[in-house]
């Protein structure tokens, strides 16, 4: 190959490149609202229509007034805090485009792990004198018992 097309297959690869991270990066931070993911503010779970639901539950529940999304969905430490939102927001993002989503919405593993450990370290307390009677094979999950204390959901 000849310098001249190996400078203009070089100058083609990084314009291809570029292009497609201009375009995600746009389609992400403009058109998804991307930028507002990155806040605390609780409206950004609702840019997505079908969190609607669980956005309306919060807003019945106590704990709107003492927890936002990301103190009980999100880990404590900046690293942590990013890394789930970003894998979050990335499999958010394929399932809904793709259409590709349980309804209603379901908490996966990882994501009631991190849950169960923000109600664990806000009511350590509470939590050190349940565990005190119930380890090992008698362990008990906050959520076990207390799926609806963060989302209030209308029982039929």
């Amino acid at each position: 190959m000849t310098l001249d097309r190996r400078y203009f297959a070089a100058g083609l690869a990084v314009s291809v490149a570029f292009g497609l991270a201009a375009g995600l990066g746009g389609y992400t931070f403009v058109y998804a609202r991307g930028g507002s993911y990155l806040t605390n503010d609780p409206v950004a779970c609702t840019n997505c229509h079908i969190m609607k639901e669980q956005f309306d539950a919060w807003m019945k529940s106590p704990h709107r007034h003492v927890a936002v999304c990301n103190d009980c969905h999100a880990p404590h430490d900046l690293v942590g805090k990013y890394a789930v939102k970003a894998n979050n927001g990335f499999w958010h993002s394929f399932a809904f485009t793709s259409g590709d989503y349980p309804d209603p919405v379901r908490i996966k593993p990882g994501n009631r792990e991190v849950t169960e450990g923000a109600c664990r370290r806000c009511h350590a307390p509470i939590v050190e004198a349940i565990d005190a009677n119930h380890s090992g094979k008698n362990a008990v999950a906050c959520l076990s018992c207390h799926a609806n204390v963060g989302h209030i959901r209308e029982m039929s």
